[in-house]
């Protein structure tokens, strides 16, 4: 699994590794070699702060210098900006990832004088835990990192100003991790897969059941309905506040009262929140009442909810976008991965952060960056399908957090797969191909 450390994890598994030169000297190998890869040789100066990050650039220096690139080293203290932009190349050894104040002016002239540059472990003036930029931070063309990845190479706006993140092996053991026992990790299938999977006399009712309810402005839950469906869930039923004709064929409309449909054992997992209006919050409140429900609640729903996250408890996930989320817990301030977490541990749900940079946190502190999300993305209904397929994996039996984190991965990889001018409902019926490349294959009946 791709764990994510913070600046303080990997000094740990530093010093458990416990040789220290050598791990330098690993590093600034890597560093060299990458640019090397990449690059032929330049007028290239390395600019070193006074810590390892500075010695890493020292050893890049040196083997570059080996190999005959044209390379100088300047300590940060005593270069200047001329130095810096007679350099073809910049070499950024100054910070790394564990910067935890501002840089000083004097810094970021030396940085925005840098022609090309290449970060060693993270762009200078970037947070490594929150991939906020600390007074100024430069536009690297590479980052190079070793071990594991810091949350702040993909936690925007540190992402975008890393370039290309190569992560490189330096020697250090991955039985550390089980000392430092991380709590976040990058999103992929090695975190959830495989995907459920029905067994050869599997049928309707036990690949799960998830109820939409729905409003007076429909479009938003059928979207959520359709993404059930096409995520594997057994039976999907928009519950309308009236009778309402839909062209779809195979999903189940129900006009009656929310009390009905609960008197149902089989009504797992509801939606609760797309396009549900000022009855949002009523109903919300009646699905927690009636217990042993699981409850994906968006949209509506959190509005409802504003400036009282208590009364989302009960919840199984939720999934609010940035506004949702200030008007439920507060404003989200400069450490998203951190506010994230706090709104898990206040609402007892899993809570997915939407975005570019989704993050998706438990009650217990676990939590998890998603990277894999296109921009176009970015357009109405998206949310919609989103909670939809959250919901058909809970309904089939995923846990709830590894449920949401799966759910967000395939939605960001759908996406990928349509490319631009992808419309909301374009990503239900592309979710198949990219499911099954997670299910294993189905037994035959009889084995």
């Amino acid at each position: 699994m791709d764990e994510l450390l913070t600046s303080l994890e990997m000094a740990r598994a530093d010093a458990l590794a416990g040789d220290g030169p050598a791990l330098m000297e690993a590093a600034g190998r890597a560093v060299a070699r990458a640019i090397i890869q990449r690059t032929p040789p330049c007028r290239t100066l390395v600019l070193v702060g006074p810590g390892n990050n500075g010695g890493d650039g020292r050893v890049a220096a040196r083997y570059l210098a080996h190999t005959g690139w044209p390379v100088a080293v300047q300590e940060v203290a005593s270069a200047s900006p001329a130095q810096v932009a007679r350099a073809e190349l910049v070499i950024d050894a100054v910070f790394g990832a564990g910067l935890a104040r501002d840089i000083t002016p004097q810094v970021e002239a030396l940085l925005r004088a840098a022609p090309r540059l290449v970060a060693i472990d993270m762009p200078s003036g970037v947070d490594g835990a929150t991939g906020q930029v600390r007074g100024y931070a430069p536009q690297a063309e590479l980052t190079v990192t070793f071990f594991r990845a810091k949350p702040g190479h993909f936690l925007y706006p540190g992402r975008g100003l890393c370039g290309e993140l190569l992560v490189r092996d330096i020697g250090l053991p991955a039985v550390v991790l089980d000392e430092i026992r991380p709590q976040t990790w990058l999103n992929g299938p090695a975190l959830w897969s495989p995907l459920p999977i029905r067994s050869a006399v599997a049928h309707k009712y036990s690949a799960g059941d998830v109820t939409v309810l729905c409003g007076s402005m429909p479009g938003a839950a059928r979207l959520a309905c359709a993404a059930a469906r096409r995520a594997g869930a057994g039976v999907v039923t928009l519950a309308a506040e009236a009778p309402m004709v839909l062209p779809e064929a195979g999903l189940i409309v129900r006009a009656e009262p929310l009390a009905d449909l609960l008197a149902d054992p089989r009504r797992r997992v509801f939606i609760c929140g797309p396009g549900l209006g000022t009855t949002a919050g009523e109903r919300l409140a009646a699905l927690i009442a009636a217990g042993d429900r699981i409850i994906v609640a968006d949209a509506d729903a959190l509005s409802a909810c504003t400036a009282a996250p208590e009364k989302l408890r009960g919840t199984a996930v939720i999934t609010p976008h940035a506004g949702e989320f200030a008007r439920v817990f507060g404003a989200i301030g400069r450490d998203r991965l951190a506010a994230a977490r706090s709104a898990a541990q206040q609402c007892g749900a899993v809570v997915v952060l939407k975005g570019a940079d989704s993050i998706i946190a438990a009650p217990d502190g676990r939590a998890v960056i998603n990277a894999n999300a296109p921009p176009w993305l970015a357009t109405g209904g998206t949310g919609d399908v989103l909670a939809g397929i959250i919901a058909a994996l809970l309904a089939q039996g995923m846990e709830n957090f590894m449920a949401a984190c799966a759910a967000v991965f395939l939605h960001g990889a759908a996406a990928q797969r349509l490319g631009p001018g992808l419309l909301a409902e374009d990503i239900p019926p592309a979710l198949g191909p990219v499911m099954a490349g997670f299910v294993p294959r189905t037994p035959q009946a009889g084995r």
